[in-house]
């Protein structure tokens, strides 16, 4: 009788079916909330991937598996702060055909009132990828080969450093040909290879005066030399050109710190020098074959004294059409690069300097160079090791394209890993423009 009545009443039925709705209405209300705060992380997560990606993406080439995803780890987790989220977790793929970065990114969201209906959270997730490598690169290194270079272990840690340079570079390369090297040993000069020696833009006056024997036998006084049956004239006889052992000298002033190819005009030629401590290791032209640049690498000897002209200047050359080295016209979207490496000051070249004592004369020349060569549009890279006490070389940091680019080094070991920054840098630039 009474469940009668209460079916049949209509008044106050308003509260309790508020009452019986209020739970529903709550959970939907309460479920935009939450899902409204995990979009938010989610595009929040979406914008550390991107950054993370991108800052990544210009040192990947140098780091192992293991180093990207803990960089990549590393970003996100600095770009990203919603203390909301728990159990972050980000994972990289780096390939090299083509170049792209993959991060991958996973969380999830506590909720506040989808928890009361038995979902305490909400799985967000997000990934970026960067592909990079249309710029093509031409680098020259320019390698102080000097006597002194046998000290400190400098050479050793030149060596490897030179070849992990090569391992990173060859790993920026998407296709053969997109990251090209050569290698410039110096000392007083640079040995640019005997097989020239009958090349017609070498200019042998000197070196025919310097290298021979004179003729006429026998007892010889002043220009005159007795053969047994008379006197005959003392004749200065040069030696075979093919007795040349490679190295150049500079080249006539103003040439010398220009990359002005071989004309008719003899003062452009290039300048033979049997210099006793030429560098043994020959110029390695701009190519990719990494494998021959690293067994070249591993022929270096220290031996001679110091100047940095030449190596840059030779460098500068490698990287120009025309002789001694032919490279070809630069490729469009191609960035020129030179790294010069040294460990001393400059002591002599073809006219200055007795390769012991510091000459200004040299670094006058040093300083034309570097100017030339930057107003060419090539990037230089400087580096100093000063294991002797050295001042720092406001030659060579000048010389660099911006102080960003100039290194100071106080031990052989700093190397490797010096090499290995300007190999990020690089890989920045590739992936930069």
């Amino acid at each position: 009788m009474l469940l009668r009545h209460f079916c049949r009443d209509r008044r106050a039925n308003v509260a309790p079916i508020f009452a019986l709705a209020i739970i529903p209405v709550v959970g939907f209300v309460g479920a935009a909330i939450d899902y409204s705060r995990a979009s938010a992380a989610r595009t929040a997560l979406q914008a550390a991937l991107d950054s993370a990606a991108l800052m990544l993406s210009k040192e990947a080439a140098g780091l192992t598996s293991d180093q990207i995803n803990q960089k990549a780890t590393d970003y996100v987790k600095a770009l990203f702060n919603r203390p909301e989220v728990q159990g972050l977790a980000v994972t990289a793929t780096y390939t090299s055909q083509p170049t792209t970065l993959t991060l991958k990114g996973s969380a999830a969201v506590q909720s506040d009132f989808m928890r009361v209906i038995g979902i305490p959270e909400i799985s967000i997730g997000s990934s970026s990828t960067v592909t990079w490598g249309s710029t093509k690169l031409r680098v020259a290194l320019a390698l102080d080969n000097t006597g002194s270079m046998a000290s400190a272990g400098k050479m050793t840690a030149l060596k490897t450093a030179t070849k992990q340079l090569l391992t990173q570079l060859q790993s920026l390369a998407v296709n053969p040909g997109d990251i090209e090297v050569s290698i410039v040993p110096f000392s007083k000069d640079v040995n640019i290879g005997k097989s020239y020696y009958t090349a017609t833009w070498l200019d042998w006056t000197e070196w025919d005066a310097a290298n021979g024997s004179y003729g006429g036998g026998g007892f010889c006084f002043g220009n005159w030399c007795w053969n047994g049956s008379g006197w005959v004239p003392r004749v200065w006889t040069p030696a075979s050109h093919s007795t040349w052992n490679g190295c150049v000298t500079d080249r006539a002033k103003d040439y010398d710190v220009k990359n002005t190819a071989p004309t008719s005009d003899k003062t452009t030629w290039f300048v033979p020098d049997q210099y006793q401590y030429c560098t043994p290791a020959a110029v390695m032209p701009l190519g990719h074959d990494w494998a021959a640049m690293k067994a070249m690498v591993d022929t270096m000897q220290p031996s001679g004294s110091t100047n940095q002209t030449i190596g840059l200047v030779m460098a500068w050359q490698t990287l120009s059409p025309g002789a001694p080295f032919d490279a070809p016209p630069l490729p469009p979207d191609t960035l020129p690069i030179i790294v010069l490496m040294s460990d001393g000051l400059n002591t002599q070249n073809r006219w200055d300097g007795n390769g012991s004592s510091v000459s200004t004369k040299v670094d006058d020349r040093m300083r034309l160079a570097c100017a030339n060569v930057k107003a060419a549009g090539i990037q230089v890279y400087t580096v100093q090791v000063n294991t002797d006490g050295d001042p720092v070389s406001t030659l060579l940091r000048d010389c660099a394209s911006d102080s960003t680019k100039f290194f100071y080094l106080t031990s052989a070991t700093q190397m490797v890993e010096t090499f290995r920054q300007i190999g990020t840098s690089l890989a920045k630039l590739r992936i930069a423009r």
